[in-house]
């Protein structure tokens, strides 16, 4: 794997589902920009107008703490992250570049934006298999239906006919 893929790759892994957006965390931007993330954050607040609520989520405790079982990260109270991460929308990332100014920065954005572009690019490729599936499912379904349809009338041409007046066997119960 190229050093280029291998970066995407590592971005890619930094992108969660929360609140049925794709994000990622404050503290992942930070690392990848070379940045603290105390830094980053500054630079947020200083720009907040910038950021409104479907660019920027400060995650729940709750989510927090799923974050942190799911990726293994900082440790409670001592040397660990005291205040719950933001999490940047794809839109959100992008406003970023217009705070963070570095040639870093704007690479780095390049290669986010790049790996969201190819995420939405899958996840329309799922929904139009999803479809094709769906109907040779169904189609399929009519074929056996009409398959199964026929079988049986030809079973009842082959199956012999028994005489109405025949005889019948068996116990006699009065009702």
């Amino acid at each position: 794997m190229k050093k280029s893929e291998q970066h995407l790759f590592q971005i890619q892994n930094m992108i969660y589902l929360i609140r049925g957006h794709k994000v990622m965390l404050d503290s992942d931007l930070a690392a990848l920009y070379g940045l603290q993330t105390k830094v980053l954050n500054q630079q947020v607040k200083r720009n907040i107008k910038r950021f409104p609520s479907d660019f920027l989520l400060q995650l729940t405790s709750e989510e927090h703490h799923s974050l942190k079982s799911q990726i293994v990260t900082s440790k409670n109270k001592r040397g660990g992250k005291q205040k719950r991460p933001l999490a940047f929308t794809e839109n959100g990332v992008a406003m970023l570049s217009s705070v963070l100014h570095s040639d870093r920065a704007i690479s780095v954005n390049i290669s986010i934006m790049r790996i969201f572009t190819k995420l939405r690019s899958f996840h329309i490729l799922e929904n139009d298999l999803r479809k094709e599936v769906k109907g040779i499912k169904e189609s399929s379904t009519k074929l056996f239906k009409i398959v199964f349809e026929r079988l049986d009338s030809i079973r009842e041409d082959l199956t012999p006919k028994l005489p109405s007046n025949r005889r019948k066997i068996g116990l006699k119960i009065n009702s």
